[in-house]
C-alpha cells in the first residue's frame, strides 16, 4: 500500500485540528525508507500478537516483538484509537511526524506503520536491552550491570539526541516525556530517545501554550506543569532529572511511610548544600568512578532543574558542560523546581507513569 493511500483511510473520519494539520504534514512530506505494512504482516511477525511476544506496556498501547519475513527483529507498538477524544490518533499522527524523516545514533528508529480500523501500528527497530528504566528500577543486580563508562554513555547519548532535536532540526522538536522508561538500550548499550507520541513542533523558536499538560510526574517542569507554558527548557528539566537518575540509581519519585514522598531532585539539592554530591553515586559503582567527572554531571543536572527556565543551559550548552567543554567551576546553581502536589498542575492534563518499552 502507498503511503499517501494508507493515511488517506486514517484521516477520513478525524475533524480535529491538530490531526488535521498532522495530515497536512504528512502528505506534504517525503517519507524515504518508511515501510506501510499489513495488518496480516505484523500479526505473522508476532504469532498473533501473542503474550509471550508482549514485550511492553506504555500509556497509549502495548509493545510486541516481531520478526519480519526477511529476518529482521522489530518492536510493534499497537494504539487503539478512542472516537470521542481522539487518543491514539493523535500520539500515532505525531510520532510519525516527528520521526519518520530523522536519523540519529541516539533516536529510536522508526521503520513504518499500520492502520487497520480502529488500530495504529508503529513498527521500530528492536532494541535488545529494552529501557533503561527495567535497569534502573529492576534492582541492585540489574543496576551492577551499568558501570560508570556506560552511565556516561547514556547520559552523553541522551544529551546529544535531544540537542539534535532542539537545535538541529527544523522546525525544532519538544519531546514531552523524557523519562528512564523512553530511552532504549541497544545491545552495546547506545541509548535512542524513543516515544514521540507527546512531541511538539516549536516553529520560529516560539513556546507553545497547551491546553493540557502531558508528561510524567516527577520529570515535569513546573512551569509547564503550571501553566501549560512549553518551551525546549521543558525538556530540558526532564533530562536534568533523568541524568540524576542516571549517577544515583534511584527512583524520581520515593515514597516511605516515615518521611511520605520524597523527590530525587529535592534529595540532590540538600546534598548539594551539604557539599557532599558523591553521596548521590549509586554504590553499586562502587569506588570504580572518576569523582571529579561525576560531581560535574550531578552539577549539570542541578543546573538543568533551576526553577527558573531561563538559568538552566540549552541542551548543546549541557552537553558541553557533560564533556567538560565548557567550564562550570564556579557556576552559581539556584534552588531547583518541583510539582511536588497534584493540585498544582494545569486543569486537563495528561499525566503518564513509567512504564518500560512505552
Amino acid at each position: 500500500m502507498k503511503f499517501s493511500s494508507c493515511f488517506s483511510n486514517c484521516f477520513s473520519s478525524a475533524s480535529e485540528t491538530p490531526i488535521d494539520i498532522g495530515r497536512a504534514e504528512i502528505e506534504g512530506e517525503n517519507y524515504q525508507n518508511f515501510t506501510v505494512f499489513s495488518y496480516s504482516e505484523l500479526k505473522v511477525a508476532t504469532n498473533g500478537f501473542s503474550a509471550s511476544n508482549k514485550i511492553g506496556e506504555g500509556a497509549f498501547g502495548s509493545v510486541y516483538k516481531g520478526l519480519l519475513r526477511d529476518g529482521t527483529n522489530v518492536a510493534i507498538k499497537m494504539l487503539s484509537v478512542e472516537l470521542e477524544s481522539m487518543r491514539g490518533e493523535r500520539e500515532f499522527v505525531s510520532e510519525i511526524i516527528s520521526l519518520a524523516n530523522l536519523k540519529h545514533e541516539n533516536l529510536v528508529t522508526l521503520k513504518g506503520c499500520c492502520v487497520d480500523g480502529a488500530n495504529r501500528f508503529l513498527v521500530y527497530n528492536y532494541m535488545e536491552n529494552n529501557s533503561l528504566a527495567q535497569i534502573l528500577l529492576g534492582g541492585e543486580q540489574n543496576r551492577m550491570k551499568l558501570g560508570w563508562e556506560a552511565r556516561r554513555t547514556i547520559s552523553l547519548g541522551v544529551a546529544r539526541g535531544l540537542a539534535y532535536l532542539h537545535e538541529e532540526v527544523e522546525p525544532h522538536i519538544v519531546h514531552r516525556d523524557i523519562k528512564a522508561s523512553n530511552i532504549l538500550l541497544d545491545q552495546n548499550l547506545i541509548p535512542k530517545v524513543s516515544d514521540f507520541g507527546l512531541s511538539r513542533i516549536l516553529r520560529d523558536n516560539a513556546s507553545h501554550i497547551s491546553t493540557h499538560v502531558a508528561g510524567t510526574l516527577g520529570y515535569l517542569a513546573p512551569e509547564y506543569a503550571i501553566s501549560g507554558r512549553l518551551t525546549r527548557k521543558t525538556d530540558v528539566y526532564s533530562f536534568g532529572v533523568l541524568l540524576l537518575e542516571i549517577i544515583s540509581g534511584q527512583t524520581v519519585v520515593n515514597f516511605d511511610l516515615e518521611h511520605g514522598e520524597h523527590y530525587l531532585v529535592q534529595k540532590a539539592w540538600e546534598i548539594y548544600r551539604a557539599n557532599s554530591l558523591l553521596q548521590l553515586v549509586d554504590p553499586t559503582v562502587r569506588m570504580n568512578y572518576p569523582e571529579e567527572e561525576a560531581v560535574r554531571f550531578i552539577k549539570v543536572g542541578l543546573l538543568c532543574v533551576q526553577e527558573t527556565a531561563r538559568l538552566r543551559p540549552e541542551m548543546p550548552i549541557a552537553l558541553k558542560m557533560l564533556t567538560n567543554d565548557v567550564d562550570i567551576e564556579g557556576v552559581q546553581i539556584s534552588q531547583p523546581g518541583l510539582v511536588a502536589d497534584l493540585m498544582n498542575i494545569k486543569l486537563g492534563q495528561k499525566t503518564t507513569f513509567p512504564c518500560s518499552y512505552s
